[in-house]
């Protein structure tokens, strides 16, 4: 597995959105909101990492574990939905915290920006109404040219990438990339780490997608392994390269750029 610098990000521009970066400690954001919204999107991370380092603290062993945990009634909200979408993946908590922080500051943002972009090292929260393509990469071996065609009906969503040939992210499998859509971020993070866990081989992904099927909250997963993809759910895949031809198209004219593709992610493949 090999770490990839977070390059992808230079190509992001979606529409009507300003994009700025936010990193504290190992969370590493890239924002697209209405404005510049620096200062508002720090204090959420902080907040977010507080919640859950803080209950670390007194439960180290919710950092280490692989496998799901239960914690106390009184554990701050993030570090519930954490565990709660490890047990329901079979996976430890930790497995949903790039997901859960995405999602945490998506929701913040949006209470003054009706549209929103958090990615967090290829795993995003997107909010608002207006269609965006997210982009798939799973490095030089994997699928490419292809985009997520992300509704504004379907949001809002997470789209959450597991690898287990890019990135610093632990996986147990050789998926090149398998890609998660759910409402909740947390769960999308950690079935994605589970599907991927499983996928050595083409003929995992029936496998791996009937497993998606089966949990509760799933909107949809994309599967890639040794250049074979297989997709289910609320998947609408589309050629980036017609996506940005659309988009000049609609510049040229005067109209907003509906697409906003970037590219994928650092800990296994995609991005908005």
């Amino acid at each position: 597995m090999t770490y990839e610098p977070r390059t992808y990000r230079r190509t992001a521009h979606p529409s009507g959105l300003v994009c700025f970066e936010v990193a504290i400690k190992e969370t590493d954001l890239q924002v697209c909101a209405a404005e510049d919204m620096t200062d508002l999107a720090e204090d959420l991370v902080v907040r977010a990492r507080w919640e859950i380092e803080s209950f670390i603290r007194g439960h180290p062993y919710f950092r280490e574990t692989l496998t799901p945990i239960d914690v106390p009634a009184e554990a701050p909200p993030i570090v519930k939905r954490m565990a709660e979408a490890g047990r329901i993946a079979r996976v430890g908590p930790m497995a949903a915290v790039a997901g859960a922080i995405a999602e945490y500051v998506a929701r913040g943002l949006a209470e003054v920006s009706p549209e929103v972009v958090v990615e967090n090292g290829g795993d995003i929260y997107m909010m608002g109404r207006e269609e965006r393509t997210v982009a798939l990469w799973a490095g030089d071996g994997g699928v490419k040219g292809l985009g997520l065609l992300v509704r504004g009906g379907l949001q809002p969503v997470a789209v959450c990438t597991s690898s287990g040939q890019v990135g610093h992210s632990l996986s147990f499998g050789t998926a090149d990339a398998v890609t998660v859509l759910a409402r909740n971020g947390a769960l999308a993070d950690a079935v994605a780490t589970a599907l991927a866990n499983r996928v050595r081989e083409p003929d995992d992904i029936e496998r791996a997608i009937e497993a998606a099927r089966n949990v509760m909250g799933i909107l949809g997963v994309i599967v890639t392994v040794e250049g074979h993809l297989g997709a289910w759910g609320n998947v609408r895949l589309v050629s980036l390269a017609e996506a940005d031809d659309e988009a000049e198209g609609d510049e040229d004219s005067g109209a907003a750029d509906e697409a906003a593709p970037e590219a994928a992610d650092d800990t296994g493949s995609e991005a908005v």
